[in-house]
């Protein structure tokens, strides 16, 4: 099944004999999660002994402070920010110089595929688009107000994590033992469409969204009734800014045991999407979750199916969720989320270490 990306058009350009060195290549690693913790582990100790020690002190933590798990997604300094979750940590670009910005860059990219990087560095590019809409002339859309937040001493065989989080990013990632784990991977998108001013026709997160729609129009009306599951579109994610991933009680929507090998392929298309956010060996880490659940997937929908229709949608299996709404502002504002029941923030594989460790 191939993604339906700019990814698939070029690799069929460049043709099979080229690309055949890579896959090659891929045989040495024999734990496909290896490459992209050493490359973690290299950016953020380079990105720390760049900062001076008062940034260090900001941008440093302990792995096992509480902070490690207090993410979100919202503008920081707003009443609604500060009230519920504090004041958000960590060393912002605006606080670093021009080359520790982009050591910041590169262990942001080392998180992501070369799309998901795109996607993230426009998502904050976006904070000057709403700058001009709203007129802000103060800090309250800045985009360089992300904080890089480090837990932990990077290694490649101890256990730390690291985290990029500002306005509709957060990116949280865990290294135990040179494995590593991303979750919960947020993006947000305001506005979804822009739609004024010289950037007009932007649509960032359009793959998230329109792939979707595939999925819910691939299906005929009686799977469309059990997968929409309240025709009124929810106003935010489910699992929002939770610190454990948990639906509470929700109908799972339409099983794809009951999809067409059309309607699957559009689902796989949309699960793809998001597991190709992250790098290759993450990535293929995604795919095998979504191997191992075979057809029981679930996808639900809530709200209307035309463009413009205020909408949300979820994918999940036993071990991860995936959740989109568009439905602020006019429905021009997107949220999406790719988390694991078991494993966001490493909680898994920290169990299995510290298990091990024990019984040593």
């Amino acid at each position: 099944m191939k993604r339906r990306s700019f990814l698939t058009s070029s690799a069929a350009v460049l043709g099979a004999t080229t690309l055949a060195p890579l896959s090659a290549q891929d045989h040495h690693h024999h734990d496909h999660h290896r490459p992209a913790a050493s490359l973690m582990t290299e950016c953020a100790s380079r990105l720390l002994a760049a900062l001076d020690d008062n940034q260090r002190g900001r941008a440093a933590f302990l792995f096992d402070s509480d902070e490690r798990l207090n993410w979100h997604f919202i503008p920081d300094n707003t009443k609604l920010a500060i009230d519920t979750l504090g004041v958000r940590k960590g060393l912002t670009l605006r606080d670093m110089s021009p080359y520790q910005r982009h050591l910041a860059g590169a262990l942001l990219a080392a998180g992501l595929s070369q799309t998901g990087f795109i996607k993230a560095v426009t998502i904050m590019s976006l904070e000057e688009v709403l700058r001009a809409m709203e007129g802000d002339a103060g800090e309250h859309r800045n985009p360089e107000k992300y904080y890089f937040s480090i837990f932990g001493t990077p290694s490649d065989s101890g256990i730390w994590g690291y985290r990029v989080e500002g306005h509709h990013v957060s990116q949280n990632y865990t290294v135990v033992n040179g494995k590593v784990l991303g979750g919960p991977n947020f993006f947000g998108a305001n506005p979804a469409e822009v739609r004024q001013g010289p950037r007009k026709g932007l649509r960032v997160l359009a793959a998230e969204d329109d792939l979707g729609f595939e999925v819910i129009r691939a299906l005929d009306e009686p799977l469309q009734k059990v997968a929409i599951v309240d025709p009124t579109a929810y106003p935010e994610i489910l699992t929002a800014a939770s610190r454990k991933a948990a639906l509470k009680g929700q109908p799972s929507g339409l099983s794809a045991a009951k999809m067409t090998s059309h309607q699957f392929d559009a689902l796989v298309a949309l699960v793809e999407e998001y597991a190709h956010n992250v790098p290759d060996g993450l990535a293929k880490y995604r795919m095998q979750q979504l191997n191992q659940a075979g057809r029981t997937i679930f996808f639900a929908w809530a709200g209307g199916t035309k463009p413009g229709d205020p909408h949300y949608y979820r994918v999940q299996t036993s071990a991860f969720l995936i959740e989109m709404d568009d439905t602020q502002d006019n429905a021009n504002h997107i949220h999406s989320v790719w988390r694991d029941f078991e494993g966001d923030f490493g909680q898994d594989l920290l169990k299995q270490h510290y298990t091990a460790s024990h019984q040593k």
